[in-house]
């Protein structure tokens, strides 16, 4: 594959390529991969996928990564960030398993690059997309350990809606997809993250905006379906680290109790669902006073992710360079 690299709008050392996909259902469709090489040489990466409403400008990741000398990429997945076309409507899918075209040709990339040891890291919506790939990628896998951050394994509503409502809005976006429906999630929990609020990073609100663009009956779908085949239970061959918050918030307005808990998202629903993951290795790891993007906590919360995943990743990748077992369906 020839692939020229531009820089990015992250500048300094960060480049960008962008990656032509196939037409899907809006049209033209493009994936957009980001990184930056390490100034020693090195043959071990990471690949990060972001969550909804998202895309890469975490940059504190690659310097923890690339400190620990790996060679650092990140994906703006089709139809977010870098990669948004005017044909699209922001965040739209109809099936999870599109995404996995974008991971697939990051990966083909990554090893042609000379990678031999690949991490695959997602957040929230990254999260549930690279645990159902990790399944359904079984004895071709192109990575070696998952890292899951606040994974989106369930939505975080009442039992109730779970039962009746989302089964029904499932049911709607199979048929009419493109109904748009109102999002829920919090407001506060962007101006927690943004400079120009509360928070401590810059970013592009045209990309991340406070308040998600409206969401259609079609994401809603495709989101349950990948729920519903967590909840019966996934077998992936890689060790996994999932990563959450110690507690949920769900304030009525701004508190500097944001920055002390996961307001997307139900731990609850986090610890309950990894139970049902099946891998050699598993670890489910609660960070106390953690946000819902563990590695955007407050710098003490955020040191103590870091360190936890470097000291798993230390032992695991020691573990599957000597495997011990495969799990087989």
């Amino acid at each position: 594959m020839d692939v020229k690299y531009v820089e990015d709008v992250l500048k300094n050392g960060f480049e960008q390529t962008t990656i032509i996909q196939p037409n899907d259902f809006e049209g033209e469709v493009t994936t957009t991969l980001v990184r930056k090489m390490n100034s020693k040489p090195s043959d071990k990466a990471i690949l990060c996928i972001h969550g909804f409403n998202d895309y890469f400008f975490q940059v504190v990741i690659a310097t923890e990564f690339l400190k620990q000398g790996y060679n650092f990429y990140a994906l703006d997945l089709r139809k977010y960030g870098r990669s948004i076309l005017p044909n699209h409507i922001p965040n739209n899918v109809r099936d999870l398993t599109e995404y996995y075209e974008d991971i697939d040709s990051a990966l083909n990339i990554i090893k042609e690059e000379g990678n031999r040891t690949v991490v695959l890291y997602g957040h929230s919506t990254g999260g549930l997309i690279i645990t159902l790939y990790a399944s359904d990628r079984k004895g071709t896998e192109q990575f070696d350990a998952l890292l899951c951050n606040s994974p989106f394994y369930d939505f975080n509503v009442p039992w109730i809606q779970k039962k009746t409502v989302i089964p029904m809005l499932s049911f709607l976006g199979r048929v009419k997809p493109n109904i748009s429906l109102p999002i829920g999630f919090s407001k506060f929990y962007g101006k927690s993250l943004n400079k120009k609020d509360y928070g401590e990073w810059d970013y592009n609100l045209n990309w991340k905006p406070h308040v998600a663009p409206t969401i259609n009956a079609g994401w809603v779908n495709a989101i349950h379906q990948g729920h519903l085949r967590i909840a019966q239970g996934v077998i992936i061959n890689k060790p996994i680290l999932v990563l959450h918050s110690h507690k949920s918030i769900n304030p009525k307005h701004w508190t500097r109790e944001m920055f002390e808990g996961d307001a997307i998202l139900s731990i609850n629903d986090i610890r309950e669902k990894s139970e049902l993951i099946s891998s050699p290795q598993k670890d489910v790891v609660e960070i106390h006073n953690a946000m819902h993007d563990v590695v955007l906590s407050q710098k003490p919360v955020r040191d103590k992710v870091f360190e936890t995943v470097f000291e798993w990743l230390s032992s695991s990748l020691k573990k599957v360079s000597t495997p011990e077992k495969v799990i087989q369906d």
